[in-house]
């Protein structure tokens, strides 16, 4: 896949209507802080589209990035933020299952976890909630260049037991330092794009 171009299109609030999109959708949700941003910078080969902050819990909409005319990342809020009071968390997971739910072309969902921690209670709650509207997660381990080569089988098995984890579930140690696990990431958009007829180079 070569990103040609890349055009943030809509951006949801709580109360904002979704929008009724031709193209397929490709999600990525994870907690806050997990790097979503710098991954979507990375997959879409630009410095600073979705911005990235020291200060979790920066992405509280649902942004639709239209990416080669081809599909949308659909960059979902961060969820388990701490500093977030309760009634505004619940705002934004019932947005995300809000999207999940109604959206007509989603294809996949891409849920991030930190390769260097098991998984929380919320990313468990994410993981079920994916596969309770249908979709198989696709898990990308983020940070992996904090580890050494040598952890990370152990760090990826972990991943997956915390998550309670589908036997088959695919799991991409990913880090946006080194962009290692971008093409495992290609090549997974490039199937199911193909699956849809779409084609994305």
């Amino acid at each position: 896949m070569i990103i040609k171009n890349v055009n943030l299109e809509t951006v949801c609030g709580i109360t904002s209507t979704l929008p009724d999109n031709t193209l397929p959708e490709i999600a990525f949700a994870g907690k806050s802080n997990v790097g979503k941003s710098s991954l979507i910078n990375a997959v879409m080969n630009r410095k600073s589209l979705a911005r990235t902050s020291a200060q979790p819990g920066k992405t509280q909409t649902i942004n639709f990035y239209n990416i080669n005319d081809a599909f949308y990342l659909v960059d979902l809020p961060g969820y388990g933020y701490a500093k977030a009071n309760e009634a505004v968390k619940a705002q934004w997971g019932k947005m995300i299952e809000r999207y999940l739910r109604s959206s007509k072309k989603l294809k996949a969902v891409f849920l991030l976890i930190d390769i260097r921690h098991e998984p929380s209670a919320n990313d468990k709650q994410m993981y079920q909630w994916i596969l309770y509207q249908g979709y198989h997660p696709i898990i990308i381990a983020t940070k992996m260049d904090k580890l050494n080569r040598s952890q990370i089988p152990k760090a990826v098995k972990t991943v997956k037991q915390g998550l309670e984890a589908e036997k088959d579930a695919v799991v991409i140690p990913f880090s946006a330092q080194t962009k290692q696990g971008r093409e495992e990431i290609y090549d997974l958009i490039d199937n199911l794009l193909a699956g849809e007829g779409a084609q994305a180079d």
